[in-house]
């Protein structure tokens, strides 16, 4: 990015770089220089190529099965209007605003690479709609990711042609009024251009990263929450000791076991029971923390360098390769290994919910506590307390290990048998975005119970960083005093770990590390 500008080249397309052109406020969009010129080259190659002479898939011929049926010139044109058409077959729940505006910015980096064959107009217009903040409509199911991304893709080209509907200021209007209004022309597709727009995993891709952010910042909220609990528990940070993680050196395990020591220093909770205390180790969700946390970070690592290789990365079929004067039909538009990496992090999150939840278990249950009131309620009995937030992070628990059954496995031959193996890459990318938020509550919910262990332990302060994030809770949810609706609360803490209020504590730990 340049200042508040995300340039789009094909092949350095960053994380954060889509993140700011996905969310308000919006980063304006624009193609590098070098990217035009790839683009021009790319389709004067296509132009040169369109004889009666060359069959090139999906250019001069069908689509899928229908690859065998030779398209004349003169019906060229349309064959991509159809495609465009026929494929927008999406249903369900549309898209969001920004998941939409992701899949738009994969897709305008994708065909910047020059690999695709259309016209230079076709790519600025995707870049257009991004910076008048025109969001094409996109149903979230119809996509097997294979072929690519054919349905939720179709339905933002379909916009481009000035079709459909569209999103505006946060209003749903047809596309061609809209376009009326701000005296712009829809595109008519020529050869190729349809196909270019459609055939990738720009969907999959899309939503895969903005699940992954979210993902991030939650891992780093799984070690602030663990933290707080350990200190209402008044366990022991000896396990997290720099030289117990060198003799095992996974760097996932050490950056947590880093993490919650920093957290913990300073903390006048351990040196009011550092003597005389019975207990040998703590419990393993507490004691493992590195070792389960950091297993998580392991498939964030693999998952994050699969997500930056796809996002920089040409997916159409063909390729158009004009370097060595080739068109390719090759399978780039297959998702698998985006596809198992996300089903992988889903995988990885329904066990740093898990773990949670057992934490949750430990602060709630009398037995395990260490002396805390059951519940962490005032006044047991005639009060609840958090019993009936253990239940709901049991549920989404629930839930999180259904949806880490992997959608990558589950292959449906499609196209009357040509395209006979597919990734599920969209179903994918739906499961992990739901459990990321399922994640986003568990954690919630153990933070808000820490927050209450460590109001039975006043006045003694927990470690410096578990302070600031128990201070950071206290300023936008209260103690629990006496029973109260808590869905309220558990919304509010979601929230702080979705917009990074705690992951922020352990990554200024990071950035002077």
């Amino acid at each position: 990015m340049t200042d508040s500008t995300l340039v789009l080249n094909g092949h350095d397309l960053s994380f954060e770089g889509l993140e700011a052109g996905a969310q308000e406020p919006y980063a304006s969009v624009r193609l590098a220089p070098e990217a035009e010129e790839a683009v021009r080259r790319s389709r004067a190659f296509v132009e040169s190529l369109l004889t009666e002479s060359n069959q090139i898939y999906g250019v001069t011929t069908g689509f899928g099965r229908l690859a065998e049926v030779v398209i004349p010139p003169s019906q060229r044109a349309k064959l991509q209007q159809n495609l465009v058409r026929s494929h927008s077959a999406g249903v369900g729940r549309c898209l969001a605003a920004q998941e939409v505006r992701a899949i738009m910015i994969v897709r305008a980096n994708a065909l910047a690479r020059g690999h695709s064959g259309c016209r230079l107009e076709v790519v600025q217009r995707l870049v257009d709609y991004l910076n008048l903040g025109i969001h094409p409509r996109v149903p979230e199911a119809g996509s097997v990711g294979a072929s690519g991304d054919l349905a939720p893709l179709a339905h933002i080209a379909l916009a481009i042609m000035g079709e459909g509907e569209v999103e505006l200021g946060g209003e749903i209007r047809p596309t061609g009024q809209v376009l009326r209004e701000l005296d712009m022309r829809p595109l008519a597709f020529m050869e190729k251009e349809g196909l270019a727009l459609i055939n990738g995993t720009q969907a999959t891709t899309g939503l895969g990263i903005l699940s992954f952010l979210r993902a991030s910042r939650a891992l780093d909220s799984a070690d602030v929450a663990g933290a707080m609990t350990l200190e209402g528990l008044r366990g022991t940070p000896e396990a997290f000791r720099a030289e117990a993680q060198a003799v095992r050196p996974h760097p996932g395990q050490g950056t947590t076991a880093g993490h919650l020591t920093w957290l913990l220093r300073d903390s006048e909770i351990r040196e009011s029971h550092r003597h005389g205390d019975p207990r040998v180790q703590d419990a393993y969700s507490i004691r493992c923390m590195p070792q389960v946390h950091g297993a998580a970070r392991e498939v964030m690592e693999y998952v994050r360098r699969i997500l930056e290789t796809e996002a920089n990365s040409t997916t159409d079929n063909p390729l158009v390769l004009p370097d060595t004067g080739a068109v390719v039909s090759a399978g780039n538009f297959h998702a698998q290994v985006v596809a198992q990496a996300l089903d992988f992090l889903a995988i990885a999150l329904a066990d740093l919910a898990t773990i949670s939840e057992r934490r949750i278990e430990r602060l709630l249950n009398p037995d395990l506590s260490g002396g805390h009131e059951p519940f962490l309620a005032r006044d047991p009995g005639l009060e609840s307390g958090f019993m009936i937030g253990q239940v709901t992070a049991v549920d989404l628990l629930a839930e999180m290990r259904i949806l880490a059954h992997p959608a990558s496995v589950d292959s449906v031959s499609t196209s009357a048998g040509q395209e006979d193996h597919v990734s599920m890459g969209m179903t994918a990318a739906r499961k992990l975005r739901r459990a990321v938020e399922c994640l986003e509550y568990v954690l919630g919910i153990e933070i808000l119970c820490g927050a209450q262990a460590l109001e039975n332990l006043k006045p003694l302060r927990p470690g410096a960083g578990v302070d600031e994030a128990f201070r950071k809770v206290r300023e936008e949810i209260p103690p629990l005093t006496e029973d109260r609706v808590l869905s309220g609360d558990m919304e509010r803490a979601a929230q702080m770990i979705r917009r990074g209020a705690f992951s922020d504590i352990v990554r200024r730990r990071e950035a002077v590390s």
